[in-house]
């Protein structure tokens, strides 16, 4: 007979441990793949991680791409905390788009920078912490499940961006592509010279995973969150206001991913378009920055650095081995698939027990 039970307590050593076993083994079946194309693991390996950190231009994609994920990560470390599974970010950070957009262009397109570029945040802040309510209510008020509801959130945003930029918002200086007018010069992000990386965003996103950590660990607020994380029945006893909780930790969650959206507008493509060209699946991608830096936004710098360079090294696989740009999100599957199974032996023990005649 197999018995699960709870450990009480793990350490940091052993979160270590399993997140760098977790690399090694998706590396290992990553570099299986290679070697099934005849390609050198160990060179495919060195040419991804030399394009993403081994030169100036490799360092600078990088850190445009860890932007978006920083966001996003950061955002979904404060609802992975308090345990709901907030897998939205993607159509929350295409949500932030469309309000950057509309404010940028048909709103606000005559106001001066300064106070048109915070209005374009502030109104993907709200919008993108609006829309993650949605399957907040639908959690507290009906107990649906959260992961479906997000998560087909996703495709009705796709299509309602998809909807935009086919048909009401179709610029009319675009030739007949896909895409809306471009923003004016004022609603559009400074870039540090050379690169594309739209530092206004990047600042935002430190000091939002400086924020964000203080309020997890530093206030009442993240207190309640952590509790309502580790057992709702306790938090509910105990006199929390659950409902109140979980829709400000979503609306949070939702708000700050929305960020992502509109600096990815005004930084870098300068117009709406269709939803696989404003990301990369950046949201879902994000759920493993988040987890990878244990749920951390200090750490999510970091880990969403390492999936930029990730990102980074995916354009290289297409271009020197002609793979497909979706091995990469084999190799971050399987990244996600071990490290939910290393942290689930952390957090239960699993024994066996022969059956009593």
């Amino acid at each position: 007979m197999i018995i699960i039970e709870k450990r009480k307590k793990y350490s940091t050593k052993q979160n270590l441990i399993i997140i760098i076993i977790s690399i090694f083994l998706s590396l290992f079946i990553s570099s299986l793949i290679f070697s099934l194309r005849g390609i050198n693991p160990f060179f495919a390996l060195y040419k991804i991680i030399f394009s993403s950190f081994g030169s100036l231009y490799g360092i600078k994609e990088t850190i445009t791409k860890a932007i978006p994920l920083m966001l996003c990560g950061i955002g979904l470390s404060i609802a992975f905390k308090g345990k709901f599974w907030n897998i939205g970010a993607e159509g929350q950070l295409l949500i932030g788009a469309v309000l950057a957009t509309w404010i940028g262009l048909f709103i606000g397109k005559n106001l001066p920078s300064i106070i048109l570029i915070p209005l374009m945040f502030l109104a993907g802040f709200v919008g993108g912490g609006l829309v993650a309510l949605i399957p907040a209510l639908l959690k507290v008020r009906f107990n649906t499940n959260e992961v479906i509801s997000t998560l087909m959130l996703n495709y009705i945003i796709e299509q309602y961006v998809q909807y935009l930029v086919y048909g009401p918002w179709k610029g009319k200086t675009q030739y007949g592509f896909p895409y809306t007018d471009n923003l004016p010069p004022n609603a559009l992000l400074p870039i540090i010279k050379g690169s594309r990386i739209h530092y206004p965003t990047l600042i935002i996103a430190i000091i939002l995973s400086i924020l964000i950590f203080f309020l997890l660990f530093k206030t009442k607020l993240g207190y309640e969150i952590r509790v309502i994380g580790e057992n709702p029945l306790s938090a509910k006893y105990a006199g929390i206001d659950y409902i109140k909780v979980i829709l400000i930790m979503m609306f949070l969650s939702g708000g700050i991913a929305a960020l992502a959206g509109v600096g990815e507008i005004a930084g870098i493509h300068k117009h709406l378009t269709y939803p696989s060209q404003i990301s990369s699946g950046y949201g879902f991608t994000a759920i493993i920055v988040a987890w990878l830096a244990q749920l951390n936004p200090l750490l999510v710098i970091v880990t969403s650095l390492f999936f930029g360079g990730i990102l980074v090294g995916g354009d290289v696989i297409q271009t020197s081995f002609g793979f497909p740009f979706a091995t990469i999100n084999i190799f971050n599957g399987l990244m996600l698939v071990f490290i939910s199974m290393g942290y689930f032996l952390i957090e239960y023990k699993i024994s066996f027990k022969g059956a009593e005649k």
